[in-house]
């Protein structure tokens, strides 16, 4: 089964924050800013999986900076690692105030997709080969934040995991 890179799922959306897109502190509401997310990382995850994919899971999403109204969001989405059927995908949201030309980042998040065939079934995905040096890092570190979120969701006991142990020293 051949690969696929990183470059190859990565998805740039681009969005303008309107009126109806924010809270009465004239911020980009929450809801609004994940949904972008889940669709930027559901793309990515379809793109590398030639197929439908559904959110199987949301985690570690940090806002780190508001964004406000008239702000340019900027999200980009790519495959971090796959495992069977699932894939994470690494997104990173930026926004910038066009009169200033500030950039922040403003999130960062991962999400777990499952590819599915024409049945609905899950699908299994081709391989990731990452490229860069930071595509590695997010490649090497993901089998840690799986087994995470697998042990939070009571589908893995902490003593099954092998890289989680390795990441808090548990024997």
């Amino acid at each position: 089964m051949i690969g696929k890179t990183p470059k190859e799922s990565k998805v740039i959306m681009t969005e303008i924050v309107l009126p109806n897109d924010t809270n009465a502190l004239g911020n980009l509401r929450g809801g609004r800013i994940l949904h972008w997310m889940d669709i930027a990382s559901a793309i990515a995850g379809g793109k590398h999986s030639n197929a439908v994919v559904v959110t199987a899971s949301v985690d570690n999403v940090s806002f780190e900076n508001p964004i406000k109204l008239g702000d340019v969001v900027t999200i980009t989405a790519r495959v971090s690692r796959v495992f069977n059927t699932s894939m994470e995908t690494h997104i990173e949201v930026w926004a910038e105030n066009l009169p200033s030309q500030t950039h922040y980042k403003c999130n960062e998040a991962y999400y777990t997709f499952v590819a599915l065939d024409s049945n609905g079934r899950p699908k299994k995905v081709v391989p990731l080969i990452p490229e860069t040096e930071e595509e590695q890092k997010l490649f090497d570190t993901a089998l840690a934040r799986r087994e995470l979120r697998l042990v939070l969701a009571k589908k893995m006991k902490m003593s099954d995991t092998k890289e989680l142990k390795k990441e808090f020293e548990v024997n």
